[in-house]
């Protein structure tokens, strides 16, 4: 596809096929995905592709803990609550979701049961568990390179077939994640990208997100 055709067509995928991915193609995607920019071409990243016997030990283990009420453990803190235009945002995602899927806002059973998608990565035959250099912690560069790394691997994954969607659900307890994948300590786990290729008949996947215009998010000086 051309570049324009990429960026404009990719959406986030929430449904997948079972159909395996094969390494070479996972390969070919984070070659294009490293090209991305890096701070000082420091390239702090590091990716570890989970699949088969691996992901799904990550993935039943992460929403049993998350289901039971137990306490996120992630390497790198969240914002918490969001308020004013990002809740707007983060809600008027959501109602789209929940409407494509037939989950009333009084269904409590149906809205738990997509969490607990979201804790299983959305059930993807692939999970790439992104890493920084924790030297580099706690500077902003580095996770500005994975961000772009991250951006890059959806980007290429979407042009070779492939559907993603980033999703930090999938890495609420990091360490069960470092565990099961062997990932060093001198790594800080930032977040993990579901991958597979997208369920044409899951509704979720006809959604897409809305975007600001530019004239609510771009200044331009001295044009």
């Amino acid at each position: 596809m051309e570049f324009e055709e990429v960026v404009m067509s990719r959406q986030s995928v929430r449904g997948y096929k079972t159909k395996p991915i094969p390494k070479e193609l996972i390969e070919e995607i984070i070659s294009l995905a490293k090209r991305a920019p890096s701070s000082m071409n420091t390239q702090p990243w590091h990716v570890h592709v989970l699949t088969g016997d691996a992901l799904d030990e990550v993935r039943t283990r992460n929403m049993t803990e998350m289901s039971e009420g137990a306490p996120p453990k992630r390497d790198i803190p969240s914002h918490g609550q969001y308020e004013g235009d990002h809740r707007f945002r983060q809600v008027a995602i959501a109602k789209k979701l929940f409407g494509a899927m037939g989950i009333a806002r009084e269904d409590k059973k149906g809205r738990h049961d997509w969490v607990l998608r979201g804790f299983r990565q959305f059930d993807a035959p692939v999970s790439c568990v992104l890493t920084y250099d924790r030297e580099l912690d706690t500077g902003a560069e580095a996770r500005f390179d994975l961000g772009a790394l991250c951006y890059g691997i959806v980007l290429a994954a979407w042009s070779k077939g492939l559907g993603c969607v980033v999703n930090g659900q999938g890495i609420m307890r990091s360490d069960i994640v470092r565990e099961v994948a062997n990932i060093p300590d001198d790594q800080v786990i930032m977040t993990c990208i579901a991958m597979g290729y997208p369920d044409e008949k899951f509704a979720a996947n006809s959604v897409r997100s809305d975007r600001e215009g530019n004239e609510d998010i771009v200044r331009y000086i001295g044009f």
